[in-house]
């Protein structure tokens, strides 16, 4: 995520705003049938994680929960969200994260720490995003030695984040102690109906390159010419993250107009190397 510190730090997560606003049921999404798992060339499938089961595997994810404090308040963005182990489901063959609004607004976020951990190769998911200003879902990365190589050294990989305040546009960045919160790494695509529908995002990740792609469409290399400890921390493992932020300084203000629940859907994740 796009952050002054979107970090794991083990307490975790987020604070929480009182609204009175009603709910209304989130529409019902469908989703067309996943692809066949097709290996990109020279790569192999070593790790995927379908979302075919009735509960979230945890032998693959952990919650974060809370609001952050007292080490990292609203995440250091300011976001209103307070993750849950619960405001999530699998239904259909996909994981979907629910963002609510009742006394607190709340939602989930799950990652890979200390689990599932990866270096070079293709990391991918097939998600659809919620739709409203306020909404942050993002699907990122961070190097796994962030418990002793703090944020920005431990670098971050954000494959994909969409803001619901701008709509029809993408964002994928790299942090690193060159350049981290605001980094000037930040590729912003307009695709317009971005939310209509399904799209794969994924990043090629290489010994020198970041790629990144939506359904396999080039967005933006980042590949410094000099590469060192402030350049480039990703000779390392990294664990892998997917959650739905509300507000922030980067989500922005939730709409008057954004309706609760919001739903994102995640079809798969894929690793490849």
């Amino acid at each position: 995520m796009n952050l002054i510190l979107r970090i794991i730090f083990i307490p975790l997560f987020f604070t929480c705003c009182s609204s009175d606003k009603q709910e209304t049921p989130s529409e019902t999404v469908v989703a067309t049938p996943s692809p066949e798992i097709t290996e990109p060339k020279a790569l192999e499938l070593v790790w995927s994680d379908e979302f075919d089961g009735d509960t979230l595997n945890q032998d693959h994810w952990s919650f974060a929960l809370g609001d952050g404090c007292p080490n990292l308040c609203g995440w250091g963005n300011n976001e209103l969200q307070l993750y849950t182990d619960n405001n999530h489901r699998l239904e259909d063959g996909m994981l979907v994260i629910t963002a609510k609004k009742e006394e607190d607004y709340t939602s989930t976020r799950i990652l890979t720490k200390g689990k599932k951990e990866f270096q070079y190769g293709r990391i991918e998911a097939r998600v659809k995003v919620p739709v409203g200003a306020g909404l942050w879902p993002a699907f990122w990365a961070l190097g796994n030695d962030i418990d002793s190589n703090p944020w920005p050294d431990c670098g971050e990989i954000d494959i994909m984040e969409y803001v619901g305040r701008k709509p029809g546009e993408i964002f994928t960045s790299v942090h690193t102690r060159s350049s981290y919160g605001d980094t000037v790494n930040t590729k912003i695509t307009p695709f317009p109906g971005i939310e209509d529908d399904f799209h794969v995002f994924a990043v090629e990740w290489t010994n020198t390159s970041l790629t990144f792609f939506v359904d396999d469409q080039r967005l933006y290399t980042y590949a410094p010419q000099t590469r060192n400890q402030e350049t480039w921390p990703f000779d390392k493992p990294v664990f892998l993250l997917i959650n739905l932020a509300i507000g922030g300084n980067f989500g922005g203000a939730v709409g008057a107009d954004t309706v609760f629940p919001q739903d994102y859907f995640i079809d798969y994740v894929r690793v490849y190397q």
